[in-house]
């Protein structure tokens, strides 16, 4: 049974080795994960979407011709290397301009602009590798607008269910409301910032 904020329970914290994110962002990958199927239900044109742990891209450039030339995503990652990878990547493939890459944290003041002005957050397969989930979490509901939403997948794999559990409970005390559990590979939830 998990305690409640009790540390030896709470998911260790892991960062992806960069060395791993072009074989992340291998097109072949769409084979079984398709960035559209998992975000085309929740992003439209215009709108400003977050990613935190974006690494080279596999998911950004989905969501930068998603949110179509009036959008705008915010990828985020703490690697460089993950960033620079991403950037050739937007560039190779004319979407740069849709997209801000931060290198960092949730809490790098370049992100200050966009607090309570995010319609649409996306963590996939990273919040797992968070030290702090509540603090994660409570960013990304300052960053999201009134009605905002969250979409968390976590790998079924690599994430026990307990764990998923409890990133879900973490999300329930910073404020969100679970909207529904969409229908992807591994555990997926959607969860709101209310109005």
């Amino acid at each position: 049974m998990l305690v409640k904020d009790d540390p030896k329970h709470q998911p260790k914290p892991h960062v992806c080795p960069w060395w791993l994110g072009p074989l992340l962002a291998n097109p072949l990958r769409r084979l079984i994960e398709s960035p559209e199927g998992i975000l085309g239900p929740h992003v439209r044109p215009g709108m400003t979407v977050l990613e935190p742990g974006c690494g080279m891209g596999y998911f950004t450039l989905a969501l930068a011709r998603m949110v179509g030339p009036e959008g705008r995503v915010v990828a985020v990652d703490v690697q460089p290397r993950m960033i620079g990878g991403l950037l050739w990547r937007a560039r190779k493939a004319g979407l740069a301009g849709r997209i801000e890459a931060v290198v960092g944290t949730l809490d790098v003041q370049q992100l200050a602009a966009h607090r309570g002005a995010v319609d649409f957050a996306a963590a996939l397969h990273v919040a797992h590798e968070v030290a702090d989930q509540t603090a994660f979490l409570r960013r990304i509901h300052e960053l999201l607008r009134p009605g905002g939403l969250l979409l968390i997948v976590e790998p079924k794999g690599h994430v026990r269910a307990e764990a998923f559990a409890a990133t879900l409970n973490c999300a329930s005390r910073v404020g969100f409301a679970r909207r529904a559990c969409p229908d992807a590979r591994g555990h997926t939830a959607l969860l709101q910032r209310p109005r």
